[in-house]
């Protein structure tokens, strides 16, 4: 990032992490501020520094603000529940959403294709 009649950049280093960059965007407020908007690749990960080189934080110090469900936006609240869900069942040895999803399409196909023996078949 750097000023169109400036010769020295603003910021000259590659990001930490990976970004979408079709959802990234820039804009300037009140005239004066630049304000850069990176879209996480990996959304559920902290970063701890923007650009490489860039100071460190102690990710693990880091307090997220408690929020309640009802104040997440529609595909943000099923993913946090989704991941509340899978993360009780992984605590009580049960298979997640994923894996029991998978676990169903196996037992559906076993049951349309009678023919074929599943006996030796394994699940990863």
């Amino acid at each position: 990032v750097s000023l169109k009649n400036s010769k020295d950049a603003i910021i000259d280093a590659p990001l930490t992490k990976s970004i979408i960059v079709d959802d990234s965007f820039w804009t300037v407020e009140d005239g004066n501020r630049l304000a850069i908007n990176l879209q996480k690749q990996n959304g559920m990960e902290w970063w701890d520094s923007v650009c490489v080189g860039d100071p460190c934080i102690d990710i693990k110090k880091v307090q997220p603000e408690n929020s309640k469900l009802g104040d997440l936006d529609g595909d943000t609240r099923q993913t946090v529940e989704k991941m509340m869900f899978d993360q009780r069942q992984k605590a009580m040895g049960l298979p997640t959403s994923e894996e029991q999803k998978k676990f169903d399409m196996l037992e559906k196909f076993k049951k349309s294709h009678p023919e074929m023996d599943f006996s030796n078949a394994k699940m990863f």
